[in-house]
């Protein structure tokens, strides 16, 4: 398992970008943005550290972020994301979003915090029963 990064949302990207990135000084390492999805993810990183991560998110249509909305998840990859998933429910884990797709999984700690799992390199191929299954709670 690697660590890869703590996603955060924010409010006004630049605002954000000059605290994180003028003041604190973090680099940022990409950006990507979806017009489908109306938001932008920016990853930033310290120099010389850039495999420990902070993910920018900032949703284009304006929410409140009470109840601590704005932090989001950490994030691990995984080499194999279906026996991650069946390790964490073996263990009473609730899987809240199922990696249908081979790539992807949230799961939530004891205290309500989300995890992603993502699988290391390429998808690996659907198969049951993740495939079938539905999505639990929230994520």
């Amino acid at each position: 398992m690697k660590y890869l990064h703590t996603m955060v949302r924010v409010t006004d990207i630049d605002k954000s970008l000059a605290f994180y990135c003028q003041a604190l000084g973090l680099t940022e390492l990409k950006r990507y943005d979806s017009e489908e999805g109306r938001f932008t993810l920016v990853f930033l990183a310290a120099e010389g550290d850039e495999e420990a991560q902070v993910e920018l998110t900032h949703n284009w249509d304006p929410e409140p972020y009470d109840g601590g909305r704005n932090f989001g998840h950490l994030a691990y990859s995984v080499e194999d994301i279906y026996a991650t998933c069946q390790r964490l429910a073996d263990n009473g884990v609730v899987i809240n979003r199922p990696p249908r797709d081979g790539r992807m999984a949230f799961v939530r700690s004891p205290d309500g915090i989300s995890i992603e799992i993502l699988q290391q390199g390429q998808a690996l191929a659907p198969m049951a029963p993740w495939q079938d299954m539905e999505n639990i709670g929230e994520w």
